[in-house]
């Protein structure tokens, strides 16, 4: 964010830490949180009240047009798209897809997600470090403390299957979108990496990976910071397919998704669940767990339909209830 820059804009969302604008010392929006959209605040009057909210420059791309959004009948498709970034994450993207999740799970009629990158040779190459320097710099603040989700936790709560479709390589934060991600498919000689040892960062997030990798790769991946190919990452059984091509990892992934959207969405979205809860809480109290929740499929209207249109040789008719 320059200096110099004559107006900006304001992108409406919580988070913990207050940008500085170089000339003024605080961010303004108006009374009750609202944020100015596209107003110079050296203009705003006096009466407006600072509180926490995410600033870019006005000549700088708007969040959905850094983070895509692509609805089809049972998928969504979000596409990180900032190539010239090699797809890493700034504060804008973080907060699209922070709201995104919000979006897909208040839409019945997605029943996958599939996560994927503008092909650039990278599917993620981790936050924009140029924008946090800028960011601590201004403020004084690092930046995980000016995000609502900085390791992209909301995205392990989606109640729909998600498959991130990785177009290259994947580090620092393009892991951690991997990691939480329900299945991966990756593009042949690419690698991933927990990188954050190399530029003095950390990784609490790799932790929930133990119940992905064996425990020696995981701790070989935090403490060298090593890339390692992602045929390996397939043959730990991290990766689900490995793809010649961008196109066909993109393919793979539809056909992925759509072999999920035909089955009935209480008892996939359920064994999701079910399966997390027991890497969450152990197996007993997980598998305890997961019977819970499997009450609701049981006592469906989808558990009726399914024998249903077996017995009547026909395509089921969900409706997720």
């Amino acid at each position: 964010m320059e200096s110099s820059a004559a107006s900006y804009r304001f992108v409406a969302r919580r988070t913990r830490g207050i940008l500085v604008l170089p000339q003024h010392k605080q961010w303004l929006t108006k009374p009750g949180g609202k944020a100015i959209i596209g107003i110079d605040c050296r203009s705003e009057p006096a009466s407006a009240t600072a509180v926490p909210a995410t600033l870019v420059a006005l000549d700088s791309p708007s969040p959905e047009s850094q983070v895509k959004l692509a609805l089809e009948p049972g998928i969504a498709t979000i596409t990180l798209n900032r190539p010239e970034r090699r797809n890493a994450m700034s504060m804008a993207a973080n907060a699209r897809l922070f709201a995104l999740w919000d979006q897909i799970d208040d839409t019945p009629d997605v029943r996958a997600v599939i996560l994927t990158s503008a092909d650039c040779g990278s599917f993620c190459a981790g936050m924009d470090l140029a924008e946090a320097a800028r960011a601590k710099a201004e403020t004084g603040k690092d930046i995980l403390d000016l995000l609502d989700d900085p390791f992209y936790e909301r995205m392990r709560r989606v109640r729909v299957p998600i498959i991130a479709a990785m177009t290259g390589h994947f580090l620092a934060a393009g892991m951690v979108l991997a990691a939480n991600a329900d299945m991966r498919v990756g593009l042949a000689g690419t690698s991933g990496a927990i990188s954050e040892g190399r530029v003095g960062r950390g990784s609490p997030w790799a932790a929930p990976m133990v119940a992905m990798l064996p425990l020696a790769i995981l701790m070989e991946l935090i403490t060298t910071a090593d890339m390692m190919p992602v045929e390996r990452f397939h043959q730990l059984g991290f990766v689900n397919y490995v793809e010649p091509t961008p196109d066909a990892v993109r393919a793979r992934a539809r056909e992925l998704a759509q072999r999920i959207a035909r089955n009935a969405p209480l008892s996939v979205n359920v064994g999701k669940a079910g399966l997390l809860a027991s890497v969450a809480l152990g197996a007993q109290a997980g598998g305890e767990e997961s019977k819970r929740l499997h009450h609701a499929v049981y006592s469906s209207e989808d558990a009726q339909e399914g024998p249903r249109a077996f017995i009547e040789k026909r395509p089921p008719r969900w409706q997720g209830r």
